[in-house]
């Protein structure tokens, strides 16, 4: 699975789904970070939303739509299973995150664990992805450091994150 060249065919489906808006939308897309490491390959990258691209701005209160919609475009390539969703706050931040087994699609064979988190910063929205292949590259995904704005640097993902609120 390819995943940077996968993802120019899943954003032009999106507009032709879509319309204008998701043209918009696609334009706007950065993709900073993709890095890939072992066999079966396990990929980690970053998609950014720039505000000013956008013309308009998101609040936390937009994160869960926002970070729904842009999974599911991601995952066009990858079929997924058993998803679990959920949110918490990382210092200032809300953040989004789910966390689904699955396998690159004609690619069964495979199993990975796919993790999104999301979260809107001050200039754009940002979702943080990994394709894991083992528990190795879905922790070292989790406890990555992270600096959000200018929260304190932190691990991406608590141990708890995904556990039910009570």
């Amino acid at each position: 699975m390819n995943t940077p060249t996968a993802l120019p065919s899943v954003l032009q489906q999106a507009a032709k789904q879509y319309g204008g808006e998701a043209e918009k939308l696609i334009a706007c897309v950065q993709l900073p970070l993709t890095a890939r490491h072992g066999n079966p390959i396990s990929v980690i990258g970053a998609v950014g939303l720039p505000f000013d691209c956008m013309g308009h701005s998101y609040s936390a209160a937009d994160l869960p739509n926002v970070a729904s919609n842009l999974t599911q475009s991601l995952t066009k390539n990858v079929l997924i299973a058993n998803p679990v969703t959920n949110t918490y706050t990382l210092g200032t931040h809300s953040m989004w995150i789910q966390r689904a087994s699955g396998s690159p699609a004609g690619h069964t064979d495979i199993k990975v664990t796919l993790e999104t988190v999301c979260s809107v910063l001050q200039k754009g929205v940002v979702c943080l992805v990994a394709i894991a292949s083992d528990n190795d590259a879905l922790q070292t995904f989790e406890q990555g450091t992270v600096v959000l704005d200018t929260d304190a640097a932190t691990a991406l993902v608590p141990p708890d994150a995904l556990q039910p609120k009570q």
